[in-house]
């Protein structure tokens, strides 16, 4: 969806499932075959946490949960041999259930060491690096909330 600034406002979904001692990040590999976090075209009306929200779920095939946003950035491009700029707004995800993810090409769960190989972009890089540390404090958060029982 174009903002009244001529941007495209996309939705950025990091996400991850906790796994045995290690989380796993879900990528995708774009048009050019190279891995990306996954995103979604806000479109008109909606709210960019609702655009990650129905692609996780439509597209996806997943049950996921918003836990903050991640970060901002944005990037240039061209659509239709226009210039445009795009607004990037990610949010960390916590993957809950699913069925088998369809709907988004090319996929697979890589550990943050991976993850962090396989992505080109700086942008993305760095969204992951901060996507990491919030789930770290995300942890600590949820252990020092659970009480041993009387």
């Amino acid at each position: 969806m174009k903002n009244n600034n001529g941007e495209i406002l996309i939705g950025g979904a990091v996400i991850f499932k906790e796994g045995r001692g290690k989380n796993h990040f879900l990528l995708s590999k774009n048009n050019e075959g190279e891995w990306e976090i996954l995103k979604s075209t806000v479109r008109r009306g909606e709210s960019s946490v609702r655009a990650v929200i129905r692609f996780t779920s439509e597209q996806g095939n997943m049950n996921t949960r918003v836990l903050d946003e991640v970060g901002r950035g944005t990037g240039a491009g061209t659509v239709g041999n226009k210039s445009v700029t795009f607004k990037y707004i990610y949010y960390l995800m916590l993957y809950k259930t699913g069925a088998e993810i369809m709907g988004i090409g090319e996929h697979a769960w890589f550990d943050y060491a991976g993850s962090l190989k396989k992505l080109k972009l700086k942008r993305e890089k760095d969204m992951l690096k901060t996507a990491n540390g919030m789930i770290k404090e995300w942890e600590k958060k949820r252990k020092s909330s659970k009480r041993p029982n009387s």
